[in-house]
This record gives structure tokens, sequence and C-alpha cells, in this order.
């Protein structure tokens, strides 16, 4: 027996399930980064992560993150030039920066949002603000992709 109405016969389309958002944590201490990768992946995130300037560059050009946070005080390359690399980067370009820093001077926050970073946070981060912090500028970068 037809259906009543093309509308019957169409298909229903499920939507395209997306990955969650990839975070790069960018630390030269490791208990930080472990700390970090838990809190992030309990948001539901995925995360890869970088123990200094030059691993950064590499992993942002090669995975293709949808934020970073960045330490500011890291071995090889310091966080300052490394978010100036990944700005040069034709592909990773837009990618949001989150500076986490033990330096709570208006000078390195400064420094920071100079270099190309979005937000600047001190060290140890409240987990409330850096949930936050995620949730706004992801939203803002799959907007943006």
């Amino acid at each position: 027996m037809p259906s009543e109405s093309p509308a019957a016969d169409a298909k229903v389309e499920t939507p395209k399930t997306t990955a969650p958002s990839l975070v790069m944590v960018v630390d030269d201490h490791s208990d930080t980064r472990d700390m970090l990768r838990h809190a992030i992946e309990m948001g539901g995130y995925r995360v890869v992560e970088a123990c200094d300037g030059e691993e950064a560059v590499r992993l942002a050009e090669d995975m293709l993150p949808n934020l970073i946070l960045m330490d500011t005080s890291l071995p090889r390359m310091d966080g300052y030039m490394a978010t100036e690399h990944i700005r040069k980067l034709k592909n990773a370009h837009e990618v949001k920066i989150i500076f986490l820093s033990g330096h709570a001077e208006q000078q390195a926050k400064e420094l920071a949002l100079a270099a190309g970073g979005d937000e600047y946070l001190v060290k140890p981060v409240n987990l409330v603000e850096l949930d936050l912090a995620l949730a706004k500028h992801l939203v803002t970068a799959s907007a943006t992709h």
C-alpha cells in the first residue's frame, strides 16, 4: 500500500557525530600535564600533550587541535615564541590558545596576548574557571572551523 504523502517515504537522516574537540596541553611538568589531561578528559574532550615549545609547534601543525593550553616557561622554545610560530602556520593559525602560567604579572599577560594568545589564566588554575574558558573558546573555535 503506497504511503499517503511523499514526506512519509523520505529517508530520515541521522545527524553525523563529530569527534570531541582536541585540546593540546603544553607544559614541561608531567604532573601538571596529568592533572590538566584528567580535568579536560572529564569534560569530554580529547587531549594531546607536549612538553616543550618545539613539540607544541610540531603537534599543532600535525594534529590541528581546536585549542591549546600553553605554559609560558618551556624548554627549547618558550610559550610566547611557540605561539608566534603557531600563528604563522597555514592550517593552525586560528587555533584558540589559552596561556596557563605561574606568572601573575601584568607584563606576562601582555606578552602572551601580544604573541597571539586568546586568554591568560594564572596557575594554579581554578578548574571551574578552566572549564568555562574551554567551553567559551571551543564554541568559538567550532564556529570558525
